[in-house]
């Protein structure tokens, strides 16, 4: 039962077009699944993510229209790395945002690595983090028909930051249930607020840390468009998932249990802080309804929304990607 490292994080927006053409034109990820919220299938849920979207390079984002803006605060999280190669590709981004006039802050060093921190046209707070010295989970896959080069493109995710009125407890859960080892510190964005700490699980590396800010200055976050709904962590397959699902019975923490996605299995339960933790399986994968070369050019339902997809096609706004029915 080892967590190898992030899965996936789901976020939010309000406008599915402009979040496609941000994420597929101006940072060149392959948008590899078009469907809807299994939960709720009047609104879109988009994967993007490295040529086929392998686990832990996978950003992904819920639609709601006119939802209202994320109001930043605690209990949250609040801030998506995203790998790049090396530093030269932090200076490549620098010119490329400054281009498509992407707000976007200095170059700051974390914990050794080249961090440039920017935002989507909503608001939701990204970085791009440099693998220059990485060591660990190896990135993903640059995919041939995007507009940034392989020697630039975005490798998956990085480091991904929570941020909590009370980091103990939320530390207790990371090493003591998760599995995950505090490995060092970083310094406190804010005067007067504790050092960040950094939890790292697997192979370790970009792909592998968790990074927790306690803030006692804060309200709590109202998510909206440009936040963050959860963030999912890497299981082997569907046989380990189902031992933790019996090992958060033993330990008496409330869960979704075991969660069909299709495209990979789940398990979702909130750390004390109430942020919502997801445990993914890495497979079976975005191939196994879509050819690979038309990934997210159609409108994918799993088979068992399949009966569903005229009622579903009849309520959900068109979206155009490239291989429409």
């Amino acid at each position: 039962m080892q967590i190898k490292g992030i899965h996936h994080v789901s976020a939010m927006t309000a406008n599915a077009r402009l979040n496609v053409d941000f994420y597929t034109k101006v940072l060149g990820m392959r948008l590899i699944k078009k469907t809807v919220n299994q939960d709720d299938t009047s609104m879109y849920h988009l994967f993007y993510g490295d040529r086929v979207g392998n686990p832990g390079t996978e950003l992904t984002f819920f639609e709601i229209p006119n939802a209202a803006a994320n109001h930043n605060g605690n209990r949250s999280i609040s801030e998506i790395q995203l790998r790049v190669p090396d530093d030269a590709s932090i200076d490549f981004w620098i010119e490329r945002l400054n281009a498509h006039d992407v707000v976007h802050s200095d170059v700051v060093d974390i914990v050794g690595r080249k961090t440039l921190p920017f935002q989507d046209p909503e608001g939701q707070r990204l970085a791009f983090v440099s693998d220059e010295t990485n060591k660990g989970i190896k990135g993903g896959e640059p995919w041939e028909k995007s507009p940034i080069s392989a020697s630039q493109f975005i490798r998956g995710l990085g480091p991904v930051k929570l941020t909590v009125p009370k980091a103990e407890v939320t530390g207790m859960v990371l090493a003591d249930i998760l599995g995950f080892t505090k490995v060092g510190t970083r310094p406190a964005e804010q005067e007067g607020q504790p050092e960040i700490e950094i939890y790292s699980v697997g192979e370790g590396g970009t792909g592998a840390e968790v990074h927790l800010e306690e803030r006692t200055d804060l309200p709590p976050e109202r998510l909206g468009r440009g936040g963050v709904h959860h963030v999912a962590f890497r299981v082997e397959d569907k046989e380990e998932l189902m031992e933790w699902v019996e090992k958060m019975k033993a330990l008496r923490i409330p869960t979704s249990g075991f969660v069909e996605r299709y495209y990979f299995k789940s398990l979702y339960f909130r750390e004390p802080n109430g942020i919502l933790f997801e445990l993914a399986t890495d497979g079976p994968g975005f191939a196994t309804d879509e050819d690979e070369a038309h990934l997210g050019e159609s409108l994918a339902l799993p088979p068992f929304l399949e009966p569903k997809r005229q009622t579903i096609e009849a309520t959900i706004k068109p979206l155009d990607t490239g291989g429409e029915r």
